[in-house]
């Protein structure tokens, strides 16, 4: 099993919008993600860590501005942490290992697929697409990635 974690290297490289999403708890303004309308059959890592997040196949449009997902693609790999900020009381998900700002979780996604709606700074991934899983050592999650 690989080991992920916070990489000084992955987050010298981040751009300054990727920094301030990630290490500072920001978000991206709605609709201005790389991968919003991203379609492709893949999996979606945490840009500072490498660790596998998010499947292509649970990735949905809910109209919220940034991508959504339903469930993380290992749960282990996606903390819920308490956010009272900005003057309400939301979940934020962090990577673990990376512990980098994700964005938050809430409960009005599809209730046949759970019911909840895992609103994501595109930022905060990086896209592996199916044909290079296997090459970057995401291999074993190639089945998740695609609907059934």
């Amino acid at each position: 099993m690989t080991a992920y974690k916070k990489d000084p290297q992955a987050i010298a490289a981040l751009t300054p919008e990727q920094y301030r999403v990630t290490q500072e708890n920001g978000t991206e303004r709605p609709g201005t993600g790389a991968l919003l309308s991203n379609k492709e059959v893949g999996i979606y890592v945490d840009i500072v860590s490498g660790e596998p997040l998010f499947a292509s196949a649970d990735k949905y449009e809910s109209g919220c501005g940034w991508p959504s997902f339903t469930k993380p693609i290992v749960d282990a790999h996606v903390k819920e942490i308490k956010d009272s900020s900005h003057g309400m009381i939301r979940t934020e998900v962090r990577s673990e290992q990376g512990d980098s700002h994700l964005g938050h979780v809430f409960t009005d996604g599809p209730a046949e697929a759970g019911g909840l709606r895992y609103c994501i700074n595109s930022a905060s991934l990086k896209f592996i697409p199916l044909a290079q899983m296997e090459a970057q050592g995401y291999g074993q999650f190639i089945s998740q990635v695609e609907s059934a």
